[in-house]
């Protein structure tokens, strides 16, 4: 190109294009984690089916596993998603007190709901070492209430920044990275219930 060519290319008027937005470096590393995490799920529900289709009765005939609690769990595990989106938009609009409201309120929905895990744990007729069905539902729903203590412990961190007034309608990657994990750790129950509870 030559000179006058680049000096007419630098002197275009501007036409008030802005370029791209791009998304924060730690809301594209969450996308990647959860990739990941995905695939580990999705081993994990391979050795259940693979399991199941092993076995000639599944579940087996004396385990009793009921559906109401888990229904009523589960009903307040996916409202907890919603408050956290809530959460979300909130601080986008530079809301941070409304935004730590729905946190807790998002933190406390989680902890009754693993609190109602930790009951069926105690209150089960079977438990890891009773037969393969035992040993699949203990791993999956254990590591998924892994998944949702490491959940509570980051709306924590999130809070103890929010009370320094570290996010504000520019600044909250964290607030966002941390309502696409809580999504999808609601997602990874919804897919377990299903399979756990519904699909017999």
């Amino acid at each position: 190109m030559s000179s006058e060519a680049m000096r007419q290319v630098t002197s275009a008027p501007d036409l008030g294009l802005l370029p791209p937005k791009r998304p924060p470096l730690l809301v594209v590393g969450i996308f990647i984690f959860l990739g990941s995490e995905l695939m580990f799920f999705a081993s994990l529900f391979g050795m259940y089916f693979t399991l199941r289709a092993q076995a000639p009765v599944w579940p087996p005939p004396d385990i009793d596993l009921g559906l109401l609690r888990p229904t009523i769990f589960t009903t307040i595990l996916v409202l907890s998603s919603f408050t956290m989106q809530t959460a979300d938009r909130r601080i986008k609009r530079g809301d941070a007190r409304g935004m730590k409201r729905w946190i807790w309120l998002t933190f406390a929905l989680g902890v009754i709901f693993l609190c109602g895990q930790f009951w069926d744990y105690f209150h089960a007729n079977f438990d890891i070492a009773t037969n393969a069905y035992g040993s699949a539902f203990v791993t999956m729903t254990g590591f998924h209430a892994l998944h949702v203590m490491a959940g509570l412990l980051v709306m924590l961190v999130v809070l103890g920044r929010a009370a320094t007034n570290a996010y504000d309608a520019d600044n909250h990657a964290a607030v966002e990275a941390a309502t696409y994990y809580w999504h999808f750790v609601d997602v990874v129950w919804i897919a377990l219930y299903t399979v756990l509870f519904l699909v017999r």
